[in-house]
């Protein structure tokens, strides 16, 4: 997959167009350099019939309304960080502009999110930015974390339908105080018939000390490993995409144990469960600390949607990190990263910490 890589520089506007029972024109002059994880990202139409899947860890996406169950003090108006109306509005619209920039000429079909906080911030996203006329269908449910931050997902109802959806609570049995994330398994029906699994994380973070905190990390991926494993028992086809912000790299003991997935594609078997990214690890990142570049969002698939003869596969076998330049700033090193909401307490007013990633699925009827 490294061969597959490249540092791809050019200067251009996209103009998107998309038709979701109405036709909607938004401009986007990015006007910038442009760096892409993976070659395989083109914003001319697709020629195949595909479906993308993408993940976005937004970075504190509260409202600005006092919610007396949660930990949201600092996103108030009148909160450490100054969290305004206007503040809360032109991020949701960056967002929005985001979305519409992953797609290329369509937008995703599905779309994991993660530092959710509550049903109402998504249906502003989805209802009062320009995704309105996409028509995007949101599944939520309120966690149990203490910030009150979720995971969710929203989708295009013209292009797939929900067959269900559950969200797993993590009971950690050795920290029974603890709480965390919910983990969203949706299943979805594709335009071919054929069902995708969804499963969506925001796994703990090293927060408190990487050794203290990884055995949660090792419990969450215990769990989903489990549940995947029940899917492909009862079907071995059955096509299954985890995917998430797990606080982990690729290589980390909670993919390669707990997960245990394969990192070998020639070696892959349908029911091994593969990392799009783990080829990705020393090339670029989706998270910056310390000036590092790092890996924490991830698309981790079952192996045969990696199958030439399986109806539904993974266009050219990767995953992209989307970091356009308008996601990127420099810090007062020269240093590359994330532009993101603030740095520490002061507002500068970007996007997320966090790059989207996007991946394509062929389908063949």
């Amino acid at each position: 997959m490294i061969n597959q890589l490249c540092f791809r520089y050019y200067r251009q506007k996209i103009k998107v167009s998309l038709y979701c029972g109405f036709m909607l024109s938004a401009s986007i002059a990015l006007g910038q350099k442009a760096y892409l994880a993976s070659e395989s990202f083109n914003p001319s139409p697709r020629n195949e019939e595909r479906v993308r899947l993408a993940f976005y860890n937004v970075e504190n996406l509260f409202d600005y309304f006092d919610d007396s169950l949660t930990i949201d003090e600092q996103f108030l108006p009148r909160g450490d960080h100054y969290w305004t109306k206007a503040r809360y509005t032109e991020k949701q619209n960056k967002l929005a502009k985001t979305i519409l920039a992953m797609g290329g000429w369509d937008a995703p079909e599905l779309i994991g999110f993660c530092e959710i906080e509550n049903r109402y911030v998504l249906e502003s996203l989805t209802q009062f930015t320009q995704l309105k006329a996409l028509g995007y269908q949101i599944i939520h449910k309120d966690s149990p974390d203490a910030r009150g931050i979720d995971v969710a997902a929203i989708y295009r109802p013209d292009k797939l339908k929900l067959l269900n959806y559950e969200y797993y609570q993590l009971s950690f049995p050795f920290d029974s105080t603890s709480r965390t994330r919910d983990i969203l398994h949706a299943v979805m029906e594709l335009p071919n018939q054929d069902t995708l699994h969804f499963f969506v994380n925001h796994w703990p973070s090293k927060f408190g000390g990487e050794f203290e905190t990884q055995p949660k990390r090792m419990f969450a991926a215990d769990f989903v490993r489990a549940k995947a494993d029940s899917l492909l028992k009862i079907n071995p086809n059955t096509h299954i995409v985890i995917t998430g912000d797990f606080n982990d790299e690729p290589e980390e003991e909670s993919m390669l144990k707990g997960l245990a997935v394969n990192t070998d594609i020639n070696t892959l078997k349908p029911t091994d469960l593969f990392n799009m990214m783990f080829d990705l690890r020393f090339v670029t990142g989706t998270h910056s600390f310390e000036n590092k570049w790092g890996i924490l969002d991830q698309f981790i698939v079952s192996g045969n949607l990696l199958m030439k003869k399986s109806k539904t596969r993974i266009f050219n076998k990767t995953a992209q990190i989307f970091d356009m330049d308008f996601l990127i700033m420099e810090g007062a090193t020269g240093a590359r990263r994330p532009f993101r909401t603030y740095q520490g307490p002061k507002y500068i007013g970007g996007y997320s910490d966090h790059l989207p990633i996007i991946m394509d699925l062929i389908l063949d009827r």
